[in-house]
């Protein structure tokens, strides 16, 4: 039997689809019907990305193109802004504190729709998910589907347990009575746990608590068709501003491109100032994963920076609707769009 979706916080459509209500224009403006954004001292335009992480090497591309002046280029000026209390980033943007946002995956797209909330996604920078299972290196690889003895613990942080739990229960047959909480003190101490997390995270970190380096195989591996670091877009704002949304995806095209291929320090410096507790040998293995895992250019030769493709997302809904975690018949295509991709970026038209 299908579980119900689990909701996310309502959003306030209203303001959603006001556009400039929506993006913490002034009141002028608002009255207007307008939703152009703000304008600095410099002429430059003011977009504010909300993300829901701490700063990371998973944000690396974003902080290249701040630090090296490809917004600044572009006419932007750019910041990266957490979700204030109570908030997480679709609230963010419902709420006028942010014009763009950050998902991690295509859950949140997808989730959007449900809610009929006016937000897509306009470009995926990761053409993998970093989502992967993580496993003591002495259990022997993080194989596919995984059996380790019935009784491990499979440690699932509560924010994934209505998403990515019931797609990865489906594919291996764990059950609910398997769920752990997150916690690498634990991971380290029992040979048979499994982590669902990030090929960018534990890796790092559990050695760093005392651990063994463990293994980790991509979910990707296993049909997780999911993107990541999907840039969300309100509608209002897109359709009143596409110049601006064009110019700022095109410098973190850029931006991505100059932190895989080049010198990454003058990213980590910025994401060091924003989070203190990222260290240099966190971040530099990190984006070695990242780089490991073809995150951000995929194995897919024709598949560029920032790319989206219709494939994808209708596999990524028919596998998590399988799952349960979406309802039958959601429209999945209002969940994205490549409207606002370069010519180089944006998937040549159908024939």
């Amino acid at each position: 039997m299908r579980r119900p979706p689990v909701r996310f916080a309502t959003l306030d459509r209203r303001i959603l689809l006001t556009g400039a209500a929506a993006l913490g224009l002034s009141a002028t403006v608002a009255a207007c019907g307008s939703s152009e954004p703000a304008i600095d001292e410099n002429g430059r335009v003011r977009l504010r990305l909300a993300v829901g992480d701490p700063a990371s090497a998973e944000l690396g591309g974003f902080y290249q193109a701040l630090a090296t002046g490809l917004y600044e280029a572009r006419g932007l000026n750019v910041q990266l802004v957490r979700p204030g209390f109570g908030q997480d980033v679709p609230r963010a943007l419902a709420s006028g504190n942010a014009e763009l946002g950050l998902a991690a995956d295509s859950f949140t797209p997808l989730r959007l729709v449900e809610e009929e909330a006016p937000v897509k996604a306009v470009a995926a920078f990761f053409q993998k998910s970093p989502r992967a299972l993580i496993r003591r290196a002495e259990a022997g690889p993080a194989a596919a589907p995984p059996v380790p003895p019935a009784p491990a613990p499979v440690q699932v942080a509560e924010a994934d347990r209505e998403t990515l739990w019931p797609w990865f229960r489906t594919l291996s047959g764990f059950t609910d009575d398997q769920l752990a909480d997150h916690d690498l003190e634990a991971f380290i101490r029992d040979p048979n746990a499994l982590i669902l997390g990030h090929v960018t995270r534990e890796p790092v970190l559990i050695p760093e608590a005392g651990g063994e380096p463990p293994t980790s195989r991509l979910l990707f591996e296993d049909g997780f068709a999911s993107y990541g670091a999907l840039v969300l877009a309100p509608t209002a704002f897109a359709r009143d501003n596409d110049e601006a949304l064009r110019a700022f995806i095109a410098a973190s095209v850029e931006g991505w491109a100059a932190y895989i291929e080049g010198d990454p320090d003058a990213a980590h410096t910025l994401i060091r100032r924003a989070n203190r507790a990222a260290t240099p040998a966190q971040l530099e293995q990190a984006r070695d994963a990242l780089l490991d895992a073809a995150l951000v250019t995929g194995d897919d030769p024709s598949a560029l920076i920032g790319s989206m493709s219709a494939d994808r997302w209708r596999a990524f809904y028919e596998s998590t609707s399988e799952a349960g975690v979406f309802p039958p018949g959601l429209d999945w295509q209002q969940a994205f769009t490549t409207d606002y991709l370069s010519p180089a970026v944006a998937p040549a038209p159908a024939a």
